[in-house]
């Protein structure tokens, strides 16, 4: 399959302007395939061939002015339009068209729990091809007209109100001028929940089998929808441009939403059918603010080429968290952005794969389906936050919209945004673009505090990194009423870096923090004293906020050798039981359990750190034994269940149905019980049936291929390597759940012999399945538990001589950097 290069679509803006789309589909055509007819309407500005790009299962019919092409001339997805003339065209093409079950183009699902079938469409980068033909490029926008045949039974969603014709025929309204990655289709017997604000339909949709699910939580959905939609409104002159707000919460969804304008799909993962976390319910939240933010930041202004990524995710990650914390009761979120987020950007950008937030140059749209990382979102909406510090929210709003002013319904690049911010202020806006979206890396602060005359002290930091910042520096004193353990702010300066002279900090502060309130991006460090304070005070510090910025340094010094992965989980044993924020124990939690227990300690220290881990969570269970903080609870139980070494308890929590106090064992629950006990070869095949027979849903089918991946035999394992890598009947989510019961540290002899298999398999199967299997090949079934050097030596081998395709080889970059850091910081 050919990709688009940056000068082909160049070479084609030029030559095309794309005025309408007319598409019709027709999914009653059986199992495997729908048709689709789609008619083009297009100029050519100048005498020039070109191409249209299509992946059909089968080219019927192709006209071009009604003189007729020849179907055979397709090849890699590209059919030529040779002797084109200036003036008016009409394409006409009808193919048949296969679903998928990997998630991309027109995505096909039969839920187990009732045997209904729905089908969806994920259009992005470039699977548009996989649906209907098009100049697919994101600066050749038109309008699209949409009709769609489906069962009787079936109701249609797509970018613009639907209307049922009769005999299973919808119509949908035209869209404006969109890109041709964002046209979408949902179609299948969905319950839909509908409403209204401020004269716009707003609809939410799920699969009729989670609809007792989903109602609980239809008023919850409906007012963050229309608390961040007001928000919106209020900062941006730009009102919404689409005539409606369908969100359709679809299954085996590859990303966490698509911001599809007027019809965001979103991972039905998000309709909670078990218990959830008030952090939880935030990120739903999120992703809902950070999907309407795309309305504009890459719907109605779209990128003009992949290198932009950032004007479109960086954007709606930070106004995601912004709006969430301005507008609904979540007024915490960027927490855990702090905890959770941004360590996904500090990681990916100190890999070998790393590139600027906005790149010089993406030279492909293979290459582009890689930037979408921690880099796009996580760093992009730091540098934006760090932004909006320097700049000012006022100047900064004047910016966007004048950006939105400009370039409504049409494409930008870099420097459009870059001049709209220009017109807003007299700061050097051209400048902090080369410094900070230009540049790679990440910088590091570390306070150097000296003494000086009367027992005063001044603060110089010293700056390792190229980028300016604007900080506050927190000075924390202890509390001598409360016994030493809490610390009180007595003061907060703003700080730019680098410094031009020190900065005086009048006496010596207990904890001296740099970078309090996560305002820029930046590794930071302590002090001799203020680590010392950190050990013995951290849960004592006021603020949730304060409190991530430290847990991320501490994490940030153990990925880099400069804190021993023990010492990490000697202060969560210490302040963890203490926390009351649920993003910090969460986050904590999860690194210490995913990377410190698993990855950084050696096989002689893992039993101990599961026992620090195990005792921890104990702690946190019989600390919300009132009922009062059933949250906590959930987390320390869930956790409680994955660093088991020993079945007792956990069978008897599984037997019993409850945990001693609540909470009792929902589907979630009982699933992450059974998995564990798989791992500890203290369940079989029988018990995981007969669970599959209660929770026969979508879920629950995940739920058993993780549990028998898990079994500790050799006929578990190789069942499950053929599954993964032979046959091609899992879908994504059944790839990865049984990706992720395959490899555990406890069972390392058992699976010793697949890991050098897993290069020559993960290449072939990625080659054969596609980009999105094998993006789940590298991340979820890389033998990340083997942390030693020949596992990082097959991995080399394979980047050299193997040849795997762009998106697998990413992923082998990444996994194997971040083994010769878990190597790294093994050593003693």
């Amino acid at each position: 399959m050919s990709v688009l290069t940056r000068d082909e679509a160049q070479t084609r803006a030029k030559l095309l302007d794309v005025h309408r789309y007319t598409i019709a589909l027709d999914l009653t055509t059986g199992d495997e395939t729908f048709t689709s007819h789609t008619v083009i309407r297009f100029t050519a500005r100048t005498q020039a061939d070109t191409f249209v790009e299509l992946k059909p299962a089968e080219l019927r019919e192709a006209t071009l002015d009604g003189r007729p092409l020849d179907p055979r001339t397709l090849e890699d997805n590209r059919l030529p339009l040779t002797g084109l003339t200036a003036g008016e065209h009409e394409l006409r093409i009808d193919a048949v068209m296969r679903y998928s079950r990997t998630g991309e183009g027109m995505h096909r699902f039969t839920d187990p729990t009732d045997g209904e079938t729905y089908v969806y469409t994920q259009l992005f980068l470039d699977d548009v091809q996989r649906v209907y033909a098009a100049f697919d490029q994101p600066d050749l926008k038109a309008v699209f007209e949409l009709s769609v045949k489906a069962p009787e039974n079936w109701t249609v969603l797509a970018n613009g109100i639907t209307t049922d014709l009769g005999d299973g025929t919808w119509q949908a309204a035209p869209t404006p001028l969109i890109s041709t990655y964002l046209v979408a289709v949902a179609a299948g017997p969905w319950h839909s929940v509908r409403t209204e604000h401020r004269g716009l339909p707003f609809g939410i949709h799920c699969r009729r089998s989670l609809a007792p699910y989903l109602d609980p939580d239809a008023d919850e959905i409906f007012e963050i929808t229309r608390q961040c939609y007001d928000r919106y409104h209020e900062k941006f002159e730009e009102p919404y441009p689409f005539d409606s707000y369908d969100q359709a919460f679809v299954p085996e969804f590859n990303a966490g939403a698509m911001e599809n304008p007027g019809l965001v799909t979103l991972r039905d993962e998000f309709v909670y059918r078990s218990a959830v976390t008030d952090t939880e319910r935030q990120t739903r939240a999120m992703v809902i603010a950070h999907e309407m933010a795309h309305m504009w930041f890459g719907d109605l202004v779209t990128l003009r080429w992949w290198d932009d990524i950032w004007l479109n995710e960086s954007f709606a990650e930070y106004m995601g968290y912004q709006i969430l914390t301005e507008a609904t009761r979540f007024t915490d979120t960027w927490v855990d952005f702090g905890v959770d987020r941004k360590g996904w950007g500090y990681d990916a950008d100190q890999r070998p794969s790393t590139h600027p937030v906005a790149p010089d140059a993406v030279d492909d749209t293979a290459s582009a389906l890689l930037n979408f990382d921690g880099i796009s979102y996580a760093k992009g909406a730091s540098a934006l936050r760090q932004l909006v510090t320097w700049l000012g929210e006022k100047d900064f709003l004047a910016g966007i919209n004048t950006h939105f002013t400009r370039h409504r319904f049409a494409n930008a690049a870099l420097a459009d945004f870059i001049d709209s911010l220009a017109s807003a202020t007299e700061r050097d806006v051209h400048a902090w673009a080369d410094t900070w979206l230009r540049t790679t890396g990440v910088d590091t602060l570390r306070p150097v505090v000296t003494r000086g005359e009367e027992g005063t002290y001044t603060l110089q930091v010293e700056h390792k990194g190229s980028r300016p910042h604007r900080i506050a520096v927190g000075l924390y004193d202890l509390d001598v009423a409360d016994e030493g353990r809490h610390l009180v702010l007595r003061d907060r300066l703003d700080l730019d870096v680098p410094q031009s002279t020190p900065q005086p900090i009048g006496k010596r502060p207990t904890l001296l923090l740099l970078n309090d309130g996560d305002l820029t991006y930046a590794k930071v460090r302590f002090d001799t004293e203020s680590f010392k304070a950190v050990t013995e005070c951290l849960s004592g510090l006021p603020s949730p906020l304060t409190r991530a910025v430290v847990w991320n340094a501490l994490r940030d010094a153990v990925r880099d050798g400069e804190l021993p992965p023990t010492a990490y989980l000697d202060v969560a044993r210490a302040h963890l039981p203490h926390e009351t924020d649920l993003a910090l124990v969460q986050g904590v939690l999860a690194f210490a359990s995913t990377y410190v227990a698993d990855r950084y300690t050696t096989p002689e220290q893992r039993p101990a750190a599961l026992t620090t881990l195990s005792s921890l969570c104990r702690d946190l269970i019989r600390r919300t034994e009132d009922g009062d903080h059933p949250g906590l609870r959930l987390i320390a139980v869930r956790h409680c269940i994955d660093v088991a070494a020993h079945p007792d308890t956990i069978a008897a929590w599984l037997a019993d149905g409850t945990v001693p106090g609540g909470p009792e064992l929902d589907p979630e629950l009982r699933w992450r019980v059974l998995a564990r006990l798989a791992v500890l070869g203290a369940t079989d095949e029988a018990a995981i049936a007969a669970e599959l027979a209660l929770d026969p849903s979508a879920t629950g089918q995940e739920g058993a291929a993780r549990c028998r991946a898990a079994l500790p035999t050799e006929e578990a394992k190789a069942q499950a390597w053929e599954a993964m890598f032979t046959g091609d009947a899992l879908s994504n989510y059944l790839f990865t759940a049984t990706a992720q019961g395959f490899w555990q540290p406890e069972q390392t002899d058992l699976v010793r012999q697949y890991v050098p298999r897993y290069y020559e398999d993960a290449v072939a199967l990625a080659a054969r399945r596609g980009p999105a299997i094998a993006e789940a090949a590298g991340r979820w079934a890389f033998p990340r538990h083997a942390v030693d050097e020949d596992n990082l030596r097959l991995g080399q081998a394979c980047l050299r001589d193997a040849d795997p395709i762009p998106a697998l080889r990413r992923k082998l970059v990444d996994q194997l950097d971040d083994l010769g850091r878990a190597l790294r910081v093994r050593q003693p």
